[in-house]
């Protein structure tokens, strides 16, 4: 697959080989500190990753020694204050949820949630407030031995933000996420392992290599289609108040594919012992079964 790299952002980097989208928090001399600007950035690059059938994973991660330090402190005891002129022209209009702005950090992670492409969060250094939260709608989350995280909200005199109330408890359990809120403490890779928020460390020096390794695995061997709509699924599916509707959602996806392209190349792939082609893109043959997720409810915005 072609390579590309796009210079339109300021605060991010992309760039797309074999399959693979790299999306790195490029603000190393501040830690890689959260802006709105960010935020706009990453928005338009998961856009990208979507309508662009190229891609078939995403890995995010950070430049330099951190992979995002949470929002940028740099306007002091204001920096937080949405009703100061310069907050409200930076963010211009973001929409409106429960007659406020809508927050920065969930922005960001409910477009991750709504992703159509698996995303892999490669932590390469301390992940604190938003930088943590942000990764909580990533599939799967990598870190290195030096990764630090922290949900630091109450050490500031905020809440978790970044809709991470729905997300961390589901992730690592209510005790462990209430453990990390109540304390705000900031925390290393091998807790982060044991209350199971990550997947798996691996030596600082090795977490790219690591990330890219799992992502051509998905690339190479994977139905575009078959992996987009399982993510969906099994995000959406959290949510379900019965496995019923786990079952009417997937038996009507097993009945679509199990008639077109990708299930039969998929067959034959295996029974002729050779490597698998998948002709079905996302963009032109995603089934029309399973609503959109996250969906906004109604009256929110």
């Amino acid at each position: 697959m072609r390579s590309e790299k796009t210079a339109q952002y300021t605060q991010i980097a992309y760039e797309v080989a074999d399959g693979i989208a790299e999306i790195t928090l490029d603000r190393p001399g501040r830690l890689n500190a959260y802006t709105e600007v960010m935020v706009r950035e990453l928005n338009a690059a998961f856009d990208a990753t979507d309508s662009n059938d190229d891609v078939r994973v995403v890995i995010v991660t950070g430049r330099g020694r951190a992979f995002c330090a949470g929002a940028d402190l740099i306007d002091g005891s204001d920096t937080f204050d949405a009703t100061k002129e310069k907050h409200i022209a930076e963010r211009g209009d973001v929409g409106m949820i429960g007659g406020v702005p809508r927050d920065g950090g969930g922005r960001v992670s409910l477009r991750i949630a709504a992703s159509k492409k698996p995303i892999i969060g490669a932590i390469n250094g301390p992940a604190v407030g938003v930088g943590a939260t942000m990764t909580l709608p990533m599939d799967i989350r990598l870190a290195s031995a030096s990764a630090r995280f922290g949900f630091i909200f109450a050490r500031r005199g905020l809440v978790p933000e970044a809709a991470s109330s729905w997300f961390l408890p589901r992730i690592v359990g209510i005790s462990q996420a209430m453990e990390w809120v109540a304390t705000g403490r900031v925390f290393g890779a091998a807790e982060a392992l044991a209350g199971r928020l990550v997947s798996r460390v691996v030596p600082d020096n090795e977490l790219l290599s690591t990330a890219r390794a799992l992502a051509a695995e998905i690339a190479t061997n994977t139905s575009a289609v078959s992996v987009a709509f399982s993510r969906q699924l099994l995000w959406s599916m959290l949510g379900a108040a019965t496995p019923w509707e786990a079952h009417c959602l997937d038996s009507q996806a097993i009945f679509t594919l199990g008639q077109g392209a990708d299930v039969a190349e998929g067959v034959n792939s295996f029974l002729e012992k050779r490597p698998p082609r998948f002709p079905n893109t996302v963009n032109k043959d995603y089934p029309d079964i399973l609503p959109l997720w996250p969906s906004r409810p109604e009256g929110m915005g």
